[in-house]
Order: C-alpha cells, then sequence, then structure tokens
C-alpha cells in the first residue's frame, strides 16, 4: 500500500507549521523525515496516521494492505509505551485482544514476532526488568504483530544509548531484509537516516517544506559504520541542514 501526501499544510493558531507538503511512500521502502527542531516532523507523521487532520491537503492509501493486517497504520513511539504490569507477551498480545485474536491464533503470531525480534527467551519478563533496547524491541513486536501496512516510527531511538542504538538500527536492517515493510521514520540523527533509508525526506525550518529528497539506492544489508559512501550522504545532509538547524534553535529560545 503506498501513501501520497498532497499539498499538506498547517497552522496551530497564528503559527504556520507546515506548507506545501507533497510525497509518495512507496510500498516496501522506508522514507526518513529529518530537519530542523519544530519544522513539523512529528506532525506530520500524526497526519499520516490520522491522529490529526491537516488544515490543507490529504492522505491517500493506495492499493490493498498485505493479508492478514488487522492495522494499516502503526506507530512505534519514542518511549516505548509499555504496560508495566503486562510480560513482554501480554503486551504484544494486547494488539490482537483488540480483535479477538486469542488462544492459538494469538499465540502463533506472538512466538513469530517474539522470533522475529530476539525476545522468545523473554516473554515472561516484565518492561522493569528490561533494558531500554529490549522495551524498544517489544515495542516493535507489538507493532509487527497486527502486520501493518505501513510502520509510523516517531524517534524510536533517540532515548537509547549509542552502542543499544546501533544495535537496535541491526535489527531493524535484519527484519526489513528478511521481510521489507514500508516505514516513514522520523528522526534527528542523520546516522540513522542514511543507514536506514531508501529515501531521505529533508524538511525546511518552520513552516516545515520539503527542501530536498535523497535517494539512497543501496541494500540496507550492505550498509554500516564506517562506510565512506553514507559518511559523503550524511554530510551532504548536514551541509543542508546546519544554518537552519542553528536559525531553529534560536527561534526556540528566544520562544
Amino acid at each position: 500500500m503506498d501513501l501520497i501526501l498532497q499539498d499538506i499544510g498547517h497552522h496551530y493558531g497564528h503559527v504556520e507549521v507546515l506548507r506545501d507538503i507533497s510525497l509518495t511512500i512507496p510500498t516496501g521502502q522506508i522514507v526518513c523525515l529529518i530537519g530542523p527542531s519544530g519544522c513539523g516532523k512529528s506532525t506530520l507523521l500524526r497526519f499520516i496516521g490520522g491522529l490529526e487532520r491537516p488544515d490543507r491537503g490529504r492522505v491517500l492509501q493506495l492499493g490493498d494492505p498485505p493479508a492478514g493486517c488487522l492495522n494499516p497504520l502503526t506507530y512505534v513511539f519514542q518511549d516505548f509505551a509499555l504496560l508495566p504490569w503486562r510480560t513482554v507477551e501480554g503486551n504484544v498480545s494486547l494488539v490482537l485482544e483488540d480483535h479477538g485474536i486469542r488462544g492459538a491464533a494469538a499465540e502463533a503470531i506472538i512466538a513469530d514476532v517474539l522470533a522475529r525480534t530476539k525476545l522468545s527467551d523473554f516473554r515472561k519478563a516484565l518492561p522493569k526488568q528490561l533494558s531500554g533496547g529490549m522495551k524498544q524491541r517489544v515495542a516493535i513486536a507489538r507493532a509487527m504483530a497486527v502486520n501493518p501496512a505501513v510502520l509510523l516510527m516517531d524517534e524510536p531511538l533517540s532515548a537509547l544509548d549509542s552502542q543499544t542504538r546501533e544495535l537496535l538500527l541491526d535489527d531493524l536492517v535484519g527484519l526489513w531484509s528478511r521481510e521489507p515493510f514500508t516505514a516513514v521514520y522520523v528522526t534527528h540523527n542523520l546516522a540513522e537516516a542514511v543507514r536506514l533509508g531508501h529515501r531521505i525526506v529533508v524538511l525546511s525550518r518552520r513552516p516545515g517544506r520539503v527542501r530536498e529528497i535523497v535517494e539512497i539506492d543501496r541494500p540496507l544489508a550492505e550498509r554500516g559504520p564506517g562506510d565512506a559512501e553514507l559518511e559523503a550522504i550524511q554530510k551532504r545532509l548536514w551541509t543542508l541542514l546546519r544554518d537552519e538547524a542553528a536559525e531553529a534553535d534560536r527561534e526556540l529560545i528566544n520562544g
């Protein structure tokens, strides 16, 4: 299922947040959104997910969701959003219970997503017993359990330390390489963007507009730390963002 954004624009009060955003998210690609602080990345993600409606424009879904899809659009949040009184398998089963899936059918789905996210040995653990990286794996497993058409990922690794972030990046690459999925991935981290993004959408400072779209035509499995080509793309992205990022920070400081 492709997503088509047509002329999205939005104000919060007198502040124009987004202007004339037109964009395609193709099936089977990870599209990363980057830009200065306050440029509207997370707001745009909420419009894509239907949590809010823009003042102008629309988001179209073209094509059918995958077979067995329970939620076409599913979020993975920065703060994990796990229920502390439920085990790992209990947090994953929650989204299935909402669709009336229980018993053997639920068990098969849970076992599959826990195996894919390397959590099979932790299914009885509570969130308080897990590291930050493990908690985010649970959140990803829960999202995958509904077999979404598009994953909406709002800075999912930003709360993690650098080593854990690298491990989770490896996990995401492995998941996509085994079974390609579609995702919109919001991040401030340019290294994450060049590691995961098939397309990197660079937004301008507020009001956010599409400044440039950078495409990386290399398999995710062939990307990694220290890659000269990726470092060159990352440097180019920073060149595009640097001045506007500094200006956006000054705007935030000045209120």
